[in-house]
Order: C-alpha cells, then structure tokens, then sequence
C-alpha cells in the first residue's frame, strides 16, 4: 500500500517510542489497514482448543495495555495477545527504551514491563471485542516479593474475559526474571498458575513464553515441567540477549532483541521443542516472523501457529494480511489441504 509506505516512513522520522503510540492511536481512529477477517479452510485451525481464522497471532507487547483493540481485530490477525500485565502499574525502565536497528531488521527493548496495571486491564478486556481471540502476556512486578505468585494474581484478576493466558518469565529486562525458568522454580510457578486457572469457571488455555537463550538440559527441563504442569503450550520465543552479526549502530544497546536476527535462532529452539514436546503439544512461533516463507518455515519447524510484532515496524500493518493469503498459497503450492498437515515436517533440518 503506497499510503501506507508513506505513512510508515513519516513515522519512522519519530523516536520508537514516540512512533508506536502514533500506531495506536491511529488504530484506535480506525485509520490503519482493517481487511477484517482474512481465512480459508485451509489456514482455518485450532490450537490448543482455541478456533482461529488463521494461524497468524499478534505477540504480546504491541498493545500492552489493550487500548486498541478494537482495531487490532480488524487487521487480520486469527490471535491477539495483549500486555504484559503485572498486578499494579509500573513505569518501566527510564527512556530511551526502544530502538529500531533499520540495517538488520530488528528492534532492541528494554521498557522492563511498563503497563497500566491489571485493574485498568480488566476494565478495557470487560468491553473486548467478542469476535476476536484475545489473550493476556501475565508479568510480574519489579519490586515484588514474590513474583511466582504475581502471575496468578493478574490471571485471578483478568482471566474471566480471555481466551488465553500466557506466563512470560522470558523478558530480558527485568532483573532476575529468567531465573524462574529454572525446573523447580517454573514448576512451583505454574502450578500457582494454575490453580488461578482451574478457579475462573472456564478453562482457558495457558501457554508459557520462553527465552531463545536456554542451553539443551534447559530446554528439556522447561519441556519436562511444561508438559507435566497441564498447561496447553509453549510460545519460543521471546526476545534474544545475543548481539551476533548485527550492523546497527545500536547493536550494543541493553535489553532484548527482535526481529530478523532472531528468526534462525528462534526457530532451532522451537524445533528442538518440537523433537522434545509431545507431538498433540502446541508451540507457538514467534522471532523473525516477517514474510509468509518465514511463517510457513516456523510451522514446518514444528510450530502449530506463529505470532509476530517487530516486522510491522518496518512492513505496517498491511503486513497480517500478507502473510496469511502468501501461507495460504504455499501451502497450497506443496499440496497441503490444511495447515496443521505441515507442522513440524522440517524439524529436523532445523536441529
């Protein structure tokens, strides 16, 4: 779209930051593309219980704090996750906090879960659009006691309006975050989670969010505790610490990256999950999602569905729509009647 490519490069003549909330408000205005629902019988599928138009989700952090929803589930998208959400407001780390990395692709962050609070994000998820999947990215506060128990608080407090949940002890920028992923810290976690769940009337599907930077014994320790928590899924993965091969000259700023450089290693942790996880066991993928190829690679690699975020920066909105009619055709192309025919056949050129 020309406009769009014109409306693109006059926000990127803004700070990040700046230029995202730009975005939401022009979604929220109904001034951004809207192809309503974008399906087929062979992209329609169902993950984890949940009956998606197509396979092609928004990741948690775009709308963090649910306000332009009502756009969002216009755009295309089969899924949306909204947040991360901790149980009271925060501010986040001090700005700047995000960056675009334009040579490579790729965005660095490090906002460190910066969000309206779950109160706010009950109230807006009460008036969500019905016909939409939305989900929730649970956070944990920076200063908490007891961060375990803060994503049962947010899930007690929200869940009755979601279609899913998912744990997110992956981001990079809150201290010590990632140290629950270790076995029997995600196992006590989870079960909390849980109970939360099995306590909201409805059993909605939980997914846990991963960091690309776990070792193999760590990955099989997540996959183990994951599979024995009753939770429906794995989301591999979130942003990534590692700086290799970058050309930006903001490759060295702190915080997680995403985007292009992602993709590769995103998609060997997901297919190694894929090998590791039972084969009825869903994995979301997401990192480096920026073109119907990349899409149809991450199911190939084992991935049920898959999400993406830092490619609308540079490929706007109209990008969700690309995607699924181009997944659409390749699938079509190697003869498959449904998506779900192809995952995780590649697997094993990925490990």
């Amino acid at each position: 779209m020309i406009g769009e490519g014109l409306g693109l490069a006059l926000l990127h003549r803004f700070d990040p930051e700046t230029a995202h909330g730009i975005a939401l408000r022009a979604l929220r205005l109904g001034a951004a593309p809207c192809p309503g629902l974008v399906t087929s019988d062979r992209l329609r599928t169902q993950v984890a219980g949940l009956n998606l138009a197509n396979p092609i989700g928004l990741a948690a952090g775009f709308d963090k704090n649910a306000t332009a929803l009502q756009g969002l589930s216009r755009a295309g998208f089969g899924f949306i996750e909204v947040g991360a959400t901790t149980p009271r407001a925060q501010p986040g780390n001090p700005k700047p906090r995000l960056f675009r990395l334009s040579e490579d692709q790729g965005v660095i962050n490090r906002f460190g879960f910066n969000n309206d609070g779950m109160e706010a994000m009950a109230s807006r998820l009460a008036t969500r659009p019905r016909d939409a999947v939305i989900g929730l990215n649970l956070g944990a506060n920076k200063d908490s006691t007891d961060r375990a128990a803060d994503f049962a608080t947010v899930l007690a407090r929200c869940g009755v309006y979601l279609d899913f949940a998912t744990v997110n002890v992956s981001s990079p920028n809150t201290e010590r975050l990632r140290d629950l992923q270790g076995k029997d810290a995600l196992a006590a976690l989870l079960a909390g989670v849980m109970t939360a769940r099995n306590g909201l009337g409805k059993k909605i599907p939980v997914f846990l969010k991963i960091a690309p930077d776990l070792d193999d014994d760590g990955l099989k320790d997540v996959a183990e505790v994951a599979m024995a928590s009753g939770i429906a899924g794995i989301i591999a993965t979130n942003t990534t610490s590692a700086r290799d091969g970058l050309r930006s000259s903001h490759a060295q700023e702190v915080g997680g990256l995403s985007g292009q450089p992602l993709f590769e290693k995103s998609t060997r942790v997901l297919a190694r999950l894929s090998k590791l996880t039972a084969q009825d066991f869903p994995l979301i993928g997401v990192g480096g999602v920026g073109s119907a190829a990349q899409a149809y690679a991450k199911i190939r690699a084992g991935a049920s569905a898959v999400q993406l975020y830092s490619a609308l920066v540079y490929g706007g909105l109209s990008l969700v729509q690309e995607l699924a009619e181009g997944l659409d055709r390749l699938l079509a192309e190697d003869g498959f009647a449904h998506v779900s025919e192809a995952v995780g056949i590649d697997r094993d050129n990925w490990t």
